[in-house]
């Protein structure tokens, strides 16, 4: 069964780091996009960042360009975003989301609280 579980989030000074965890199972050999997506509060869900599987490009929404790194470790089946220099901006719920062929896989997220 396909599963993904986000960890790592927390509490967080500005100017703080996080890094972020999220392992997944049960996918096949048909993943086509891994993304971080975040809800934030008051404004929705916002895109943050994505690996396309067929370009091998990874890419960021241009708020969190130069602070955040999102990367893959294939033999241990994880995501991470490593998250730097955090803004209270960047405080939110943070999801894990694995794109299939006409479908999208979400965890349950991960709490990130940036503030003084």
């Amino acid at each position: 069964q396909v599963q993904l579980v986000e960890s790592g989030g927390g509490l967080v000074q500005p100017g703080g780091s996080l890094r972020l965890s999220c392992t997944m199972s049960g996918f096949s050999s048909s993943i086509l996009s891994l993304r971080w997506v975040r809800q934030v509060p008051g404004k929705g869900l916002e895109w943050v960042s994505r690996i396309s599987t067929t370009t091998r490009e990874t890419t960021y929404t241009d708020s969190v360009k130069g602070r955040f790194t999102m990367s893959r470790d294939n033999a241990k089946k994880k995501l991470y975003l490593q998250m730097d220099s955090l803004k209270p901006e960047d405080t939110g719920v943070y999801y894990c989301v694995v794109g299939v062929p006409d479908d999208d896989y979400w965890g349950q997220g991960t709490q990130v609280t940036v503030s003084s």
